[in-house]
């Protein structure tokens, strides 16, 4: 892997925390209406010519590489719906120093597109699984697209595609019941339960404390099929999220647990969100952003802006406190 040179400058914001994980979103539309992310008759679309092209995503990040940003994901809307996808993918590929990317996706589409966005570059992928009961998929992503979350992950293993990630935001009275039954999962697959507590966010916020399941609720379940102990760190799945990991013994996957409600992460973050129309995210429950379109269109350099909206990055979020402004549907921002 090409790294930069040893006298480039660091991405660092004002707390000095190191910034090498871009998240970037393709599309801010979705296959899906899934409850806690979108509303059931779905947004305003961004027109086209806001969008930035596959060419601009890689421009960006040729930029930015030099500068310390190592690692990608991929997210929406839903990635798999903008067409020809790989073709990013072989873009981001090539350019040097980038050492990781990802794709987030709701995995509707992998079984047909797995092998060629392995082919194309990607390492592993995150997909969104609620349930495991195809009529309660339906009532979760209120879209009948034949969803099978085994089906779908053994696709991503089948193509390559690990480790094999699997999210559940866990939503009391919706599917909270079901949280042993994703852990045993773990007990037969490679594959990576993430137990995520709801976040409460845009104009869903009818989902809120009364849905959130706290993560020492969702291990106690998780720990009536078997004894659960903590993966030694740095022996978990590869990935760069904040997610605590634990075993059951002699098991070949993990269940982890993602905490934004109940225990946050702001002092580790090391990642900044990229909309689908250019702007720099630099908090998902936060609303600052930072035009990266403008300049780019403009042919400007874009390490000064990028700089500046690192140095305005925030210590941390307020979504506990319930005073988040300007916060967008996670659809529109990457998740």
């Amino acid at each position: 892997m090409n790294a930069p040179p040893m006298n480039a400058p660091a991405l660092r914001d004002q707390f000095g925390r190191s910034i090498e994980y871009l998240r970037i979103s393709v599309t801010d539309r979705c296959n899906f209406r899934c409850i806690y992310c979108m509303p059931q008759e779905g947004l305003p679309w961004l027109p086209k010519a806001d969008i930035l092209s596959y060419e601009e995503i890689a421009e960006l990040v040729r930029q930015l590489a030099p500068l310390g940003l190592r690692r990608l994901r991929i997210t929406g809307g839903e990635p798999t719906i903008r067409p020809q996808l790989t073709t990013l993918v072989s873009l981001l590929r090539a350019i040097p120093g980038i050492e990781d990317i990802a794709l987030s996706t709701n995995g509707a589409r992998l079984p047909e597109m797995g092998a060629a966005l392995k082919a194309a570059g990607i390492d592993r992928v995150n997909i969104s699984a609620d349930s495991l009961r195809p009529e309660r998929v339906l009532k979760i992503a209120r879209r009948d697209l034949g969803f099978d979350t085994r089906t779908v992950a053994a696709a991503a293993e089948a193509a390559g595609l690990g480790p094999v990630k699997l999210n559940v935001v866990v939503m009391r009275g919706i599917n909270d019941d079901e949280v042993e039954d994703f852990a045993r999962l773990t007990l037969d697959h490679p594959w990576h339960v993430r137990f995520i507590e709801l976040m409460p966010v845009g104009e869903l916020r009818s989902l809120t404390w009364d849905h959130v399941v706290p993560s020492e609720e969702v291990l106690e379940r998780a720990s009536r099929v078997a004894p659960l102990a903590d993966v030694a760190a740095g022996t978990g799945p590869r990935g760069n999220g904040p997610a605590r990991y634990l075993r059951y013994a002699g098991a070949p996957g993990t269940i982890g647990v993602i905490t934004p409600m109940t225990h946050t992460y702001c002092g580790s973050c090391n990642r900044v969100r990229l909309t689908a129309d250019g702007r720099l995210r630099t908090c998902l429950y936060g609303d600052h952003e930072v035009d990266l379109r403008g300049p780019l269109r403009a042919g400007e350099p874009l390490e000064p802006h990028f700089r500046r909206a690192l140095a305005e990055k925030p210590r941390e979020h307020d979504l506990l406190q319930m005073q988040v402004g300007g916060l967008r549907a996670l659809s529109q921002v990457g998740g």
